[in-house]
């Protein structure tokens, strides 16, 4: 027998994000997510609650049998996105479950009772709040280690839903990228070119620029310019930029952000690059991702890779050239730059976040580079 229980206390939550782990414990590719950023995610009763909580909601279960926790999903409907796109969506996300039919199944069902009372009329997942969020479910590539910010889950996910009889809606692909010795001449070439041509050129800010100069809080303005076509984005407003330009640009090594600028336009931002050190490695040494008493220290050992070296894998986070810019070659003069200072630091390989597989603009910028497919991610939807 199946039990679902409504979970929503600070409490239940930290055993809902505890699942996950216990859960894949023993999967060496898998990490644990940060504790402290899935319970600023997840508790809307938090002093820290996310900003997204103006125009979604969500309510959270947990699957148990025999007394025994075996899963647990969230169903979250995000009503920006679904005006924008003109869809009646709820969303399924944070869906984890023992190999058991009847527990996906009973927690699926709940998420579609969740929709249909309030008036939504497909189903769709595993998706986030906000398109920032982890999305997609692992179909490809189990045997490679996840980033923390991308989905990870066992082969049987898949079956599951395909017995439910949900089908295909998008898939994403996250691309393995070898950090080549010299930097390709081609990159150095179109640079130039570019330079001369278009005006546009790399550079970095600094803490004070990104932080109080406003050049951070930019960088995801241009973000919402080159997402605002893609697969279910809702544009992320002022409140939560200014969360993300304190909880990630404050702690970057911006060596490994840059910039691309146009100089006929006051060197205004047109493309940026945000990459950190891969922190797998790090969380998987930590208590269930929990920052104390000790798990801060691989943390800051990963943080300060260039001195430390700790981790070799950099994590290519969010890529983004405003779409009159990318024809120009905006993605070189952004590689010819990063590359650099990917040897600098030692890193041997670069993972991609997930990039849908239909975004050749994106894609084809690691032709000229060693890059494979290692990962695939699929989100599904059925009709309530």
């Amino acid at each position: 027998m199946i039990e679902i229980r409504t979970i929503s206390t600070k409490a239940e939550i930290g055993k809902f994000i505890d699942f996950r782990t216990d859960l894949y414990r023993d999967d060496p590719c898998a990490c644990p997510y940060l504790f402290s950023d899935e319970m600023a995610d997840l508790y809307q009763g938090s002093k820290d609650a996310q900003p997204y909580w103006e125009y979604c909601e969500a309510e959270y279960y947990m699957a148990y049998k025999d007394g025994e926790a075996v899963g647990r999903i969230a169903a979250i409907i995000n009503h920006r996105a679904n005006e924008k796109w003109g869809h009646k969506n709820v969303r399924f996300g944070y869906f984890d479950f023992i190999d058991d039919y009847d527990v996906s199944e009973a927690l699926i069902n709940k998420v579609r009772e969740y929709g249909l009372s309030r008036g939504m009329d497909t189903i769709i997942g595993p998706m986030g709040f906000i398109d920032l969020g982890r999305e997609g479910m692992l179909v490809e590539g189990f045997d490679v280690e996840q980033t923390m910010h991308a989905n990870h889950n066992f082969p049987y996910y898949k079956d599951h839903m395909e017995v439910m009889g949900f089908i295909k809606d998008n898939d994403w692909v996250q691309n393995m990228v070898k950090v080549p010795d010299v930097v390709p001449e081609k990159f150095e070439k179109i640079a130039k070119l570019i330079d001369t041509r278009y005006g546009l050129h790399a550079r970095k800010m600094t803490k004070d620029e990104a932080i109080k100069g406003g050049l951070g809080r930019r960088l995801f303005e241009v973000l919402n310019q080159c997402y605002k076509d893609l697969y279910e984005f809702s544009e992320i407003d002022d409140a939560l930029i200014g969360r993300m330009v304190n909880n990630y640009i404050s702690l970057a090594d911006l060596n490994l952000v840059t910039l691309i600028c146009d100089k006929n336009k006051n060197d205004e931002i047109v493309g940026f690059g945000v990459t950190f050190p891969s922190f797998t490695k790090g969380l998987q040494h930590t208590d269930k991702g929990r920052l104390f008493p000790f798990g801060w220290w691989p943390l800051v050992k990963t943080l300060y890779t260039k001195w430390f070296h700790y981790t070799d894998t950099v994590d290519l986070l969010i890529i983004g050239v405003l779409p009159e810019y990318r024809a120009k070659g905006a993605n070189a003069i952004l590689f010819n730059d990063l590359i650099r200072w990917y040897q600098k630091y030692r890193f041997k390989q670069a993972l991609t976040l997930a990039m849908m597989e239909t975004n050749d603009g994106v894609l084809s910028a690691w032709q000229y580079l060693e890059a494979k497919t290692v990962k695939r991610l699929r989100s599904y939807k059925k009709l309530l």
